[in-house]
């Protein structure tokens, strides 16, 4: 691919994400699914949700499907996030790195919101039933280095959630790209450089619930005789977009000093539900030789966004350097989300 034709393709995904307008007024509450805005995986959320342009581990398959090019190693993760209200939610993932052809990577997203009783307009205090709702998402990605400056990603995605004897599906792609360049780098390196980070996630159809709980008894002539009243009917559901995200964002390391490196990272987030808002994030790396690496993280999120409950971030990464390029990383994110209380992340995986 011809560097004219890459910068045709970024300048093309650019003019089509700025045709989504922001809505005024908010359309909050006006998408289903939106687990999917979350944010998944202890680094990222430690440095606020700014990791459109960082992304370089298998969590690139939620924050930027572009990232997968970027890994060394193929890599397992779990990482396991407590949410509020004690939803309890995780990812799993796995991105297999195969030289000459690019990185494949696998992603499932679940969520459980915990057992619930059943409530009628007659028993609206529980009619003794219990029911389980939830969420989850599978992931099919690719991503391929295509310069050494470039990298691009493609995300498809099954959507599914379950509210009692109802469900609804729905498909969704994520794009994304990540240009580095050498700009503004103390090592002439373009990793080292302003790193450049676009994504748009959640591009799909729509989901709408069908299911047995819709259905009901009609009695289509009230004021007649004969046995009318019960005529099988159903209610009929609105469809539902799912929460579309555009980000672009920027990072560099201002200090690569021996086995210090400190990194700053920015995005701007455009959503089709909420306000547009900016999230920052700094991030202190510590090379250890022999061991491994020691990652401090901080960020914040919601800048600008109105009327917004998260804030700071802060977390810590410890990966371990074993034998034939494997190792083992763990992290851990803590999240403000105002008056509703922190939240944590917790992550394991293993390169290989």
């Amino acid at each position: 691919m011809t560097k004219f034709q890459i910068h045709g393709f970024i300048l093309a995904m650019i003019i089509c994400l700025t045709n989504v307008q922001a809505q005024k007024p908010m359309r909050a509450g006006t998408t289903a699914a939106n687990f999917l805005e979350i944010g998944y995986g202890a680094a990222g959320n430690s440095l606020g949700d700014s990791y459109v342009s960082l992304a370089n581990d298998v969590s690139s398959i939620y924050w930027n499907p572009a990232g997968l090019a970027i890994m060394d190693n193929s890599e397992a993760a779990f990482i396991t996030q407590p949410w509020i209200a004690d939803i309890q939610t995780s990812f799993s993932a796995v991105g297999l790195v195969l030289p000459g052809i690019g990185t494949l990577g696998i992603g499932f997203i679940q969520v459980d919101y915990g057992e619930m009783e059943v409530t009628t307009l007659a028993k609206q205090d529980g009619t003794g039933e219990k029911f389980s709702p939830s969420d989850y998402a599978v992931s099919l990605s690719y991503a391929r280095k295509l310069a050494d400056w470039f990298a691009f990603g493609a995300t498809a995605k099954y959507v599914s959630s379950n509210i009692w004897h109802m469900n609804a599906n729905a498909i969704a792609f994520d794009l994304g790209v990540i240009i580095q360049t050498p700009f503004l780098s103390p090592t002439d390196r373009n990793e080292d450089g302003i790193n450049i980070g676009m994504s748009i996630s959640n591009y799909g159809t729509s989901l709408k619930y069908d299911g047995m709980d819709l259905l009901t008894s009609i009695d289509i002539s009230e004021n007649e005789g004969g046995n009318y009243e019960d005529t099988p009917g159903q209610f009929k559901l609105n469809d539902w977009e799912l929460p579309l995200i555009f980000r672009i964002g920027f990072s560099f390391n201002p200090i690569v000093s021996g086995n210090h490196t400190l990194t700053f990272t920015a995005n701007a987030l455009h959503p089709n539900n909420n306000s547009e808002s900016v999230n920052l994030g700094a991030q202190y790396t510590l090379f250890i030789p022999s061991f491994g690496k020691v990652f401090m993280r901080g960020g914040y999120k919601g800048l600008f966004m109105e009327n917004s409950e998260y804030g700071l971030s802060l977390g810590f990464g410890v990966m371990t350097t074993l034998l034939f390029n494997q190792g083992v990383k763990f992290e851990y994110a803590y999240r403000d989300v105002g008056i509703l209380g922190g939240t944590h992340s917790y992550g394991l995986s293993v390169t290989f």
